[in-house]
Formats: C-alpha cells, structure tokens, sequence
C-alpha cells in the first residue's frame, strides 16, 4: 500500500500562490523603503553641503586680505591674518555690538523662559472657564508675522518712552517669544505625571512651591531646548532692533553693526574685517548648539517618549 502525506491544516487550508505573493509584496515593500531612504540621504547630504560651505567659505575668508577673497575665493588663506579680527573688534565697534547683544539676548530669554514657563504650566495643569481661548490666543502669535507689526510697535514703544533704549527691546523680545515657548511647553507640561503633582499637594506644597521646586527641575529638558532656540532666534533678529535702535548707535546689537560694517565695506574694502564679524557672530551660536545638542534631541523627544 502506498504511504499518504497529509498536509498541516493551516498549509492545506493555504491557496496556492499566497505566500509567494505575499513574499512578493513584502520585497516590494522593503524596496520602497530602501528607495525613500536613499532620497532621504542624497536630500540630507546636499542640505549639510548648502549650509556647510558658505560657512566654511566665511571662515576662510576672515583670515585673508581683500585681494585674496576676490583673486582666489576657493583656496586656503596665504597666512592667518588674525589682525582681521582685531580691527572688526575694535574699529568697527564689534566688541561693543557683541556685548550689547549678550546682555540683550541673556535679560530677554530668561523674562520668555520665566513667563512663558509659568504661563504654561497654568495652562496645561490647570482647568478653568477660557483657558483655552488664552492657550489658542497665544498660540495665534506664531502666525502673525513680525514686519506687519513694526510701524504700530515703533509708536507703541516710543509712547512708552522705550525706544532707543535696551529694555524697549528686551521686552518687544519676550513678546514675539512667548507664543513659541508657551505652545512648546504647555505640551511638554501635559506629559508630566500627575501622581508627582499630587504627592507634592499633599506634603503641603503650594502652588508656587510646586511648580519652581517640583514641576519646574522635572521639565528641564524642554526648558533647555526651548531656551536654545529662543537664544538662536534672538541672537540673529535684525529687523526688530533696527526699528527700535535706530538712533542710538552706541546701543547697536551685533547685526545692526554687521549691516553697519557691510555697508561701508564698499567704500572702505575691508570686506577682511567683515567677513571677520560675520565669524564672531556665528560662532558663538555653533558652540552653544554643540554644547547642548543632546539635551535639545531629548528634550524635543521625551515628550513622545512620555
């Protein structure tokens, strides 16, 4: 008699074909991926170049003289000329402009963080009647943009006898910042644990206890983030100081002196020192960036994670 096989029921109930065809379509699939993640690649790796060399180009150009910008713009400077950045410094006022955008930049993100932080907490921990009309009132500010405000701002702060004086643009600063960090960290604050909150209450915390000493260290690495991104986006502003800074040179922040040095490199031809400025400016930014890189990724991410 001849030996019958008899297929498992799960292989016997199985068309034939379908685990070819689903074999088939699963190498698709892998395909596909593989594609989009080289276009992903290719697109990151011509961004890094756009951002990159201009920079790199910009460095370079700090170390030479101006016939050797115009001559030979893609090689390496005959000598470092390290007297570039001594006459930006002191001939072109960049040391003064460098120190009035530190104290600028310092007093403002520190107000944003300070009231944006405790704004909101209140909105995100908090429930009571308009709390989100407030929430979506200050998030509206993210879509109006700052040049349509500029003439109504420039009156509103001169009646307020503010302008031409640094704390008129600290306090424009800590406006156009809110809305940003309030949206960032109201979700931030949403994923803290209640059970924290409430132990806090019930060892006697008050309010203000519980947000500085409880809430406030646990949401540290949104803190960070937000505030880098807040000293990045203040640092480079341009157009808020130039309306409100206009007639006090001695108050400039660094771009106005940036522009003010641009502008009369075409008289003078010490595009060397400029390009020296322009050095000092973005330095400063790429060291604090490098510095806390990690603590921005996980503060962008635990939120997520959370």
């Amino acid at each position: 008699m001849a030996a019958q096989t008899t297929l498992p029921p799960a292989a016997a109930d199985t068309p034939p074909g379908r685990p070819a065809a689903r074999t088939r379509r699963g190498r698709g699939e892998h395909h596909e991926v593989r594609l989009f993640s080289g276009l992903g690649q290719v697109a990151l790796a011509v961004w890094a170049v756009i951002v990159i060399v201009p920079i790199l180009w910009t460095f370079l150009a700090a170390f030479k003289n101006t016939s050797e910008i115009f001559s030979s713009p893609w090689t390496l400077p005959a000598e470092l000329r390290w007297e570039n950045f001594g006459r930006a410094w002191t001939k072109a006022h960049v040391g003064r402009y460098f120190l009035n955008s530190v104290f600028v930049v310092s007093c403002s993100t520190f107000g944003t963080m300070l009231l944006g932080s405790m704004a909101a907490y209140v909105l995100a921990r908090y429930k009571f009647r308009g709390n989100r009309a407030i929430y979506y009132l200050f998030v509206s500010g993210l879509a109006f943009p700052v040049f349509l405000a500029l003439v109504p701002l420039f009156f509103v702060v001169r009646n307020l006898g503010l302008l031409d004086t640094h704390t008129g643009v600290i306090l424009v600063y800590i406006a156009y910042s809110l809305p940003f960090t309030i949206f960032f960290l109201a979700a931030f604050f949403r994923t803290l644990p209640n059970s924290v909150a409430e132990a806090g209450m019930i060892d006697g915390c008050s309010h203000t206890r519980l947000f500085f000493q409880v809430m406030l260290p646990m949401a540290k690495p949104g803190l960070i983030s937000v505030a880098i991104f807040n000293i990045i986006g203040q640092w480079a502003q341009y157009q808020l100081p130039l309306v409100l800074l206009s007639n006090a040179k001695d108050k400039w922040v660094l771009t106005q002196g940036i522009a003010d040095i641009s502008v009369n490199a075409g008289y003078e031809a010490d595009w060397s020192g400029l390009f020296a400025a322009l050095t000092i400016a973005i330095l400063p930014m790429i060291i604090v960036y490098a510095i806390f890189q990690r603590q921005i990724q996980s503060g962008l991410t635990s939120g997520a994670v959370k």
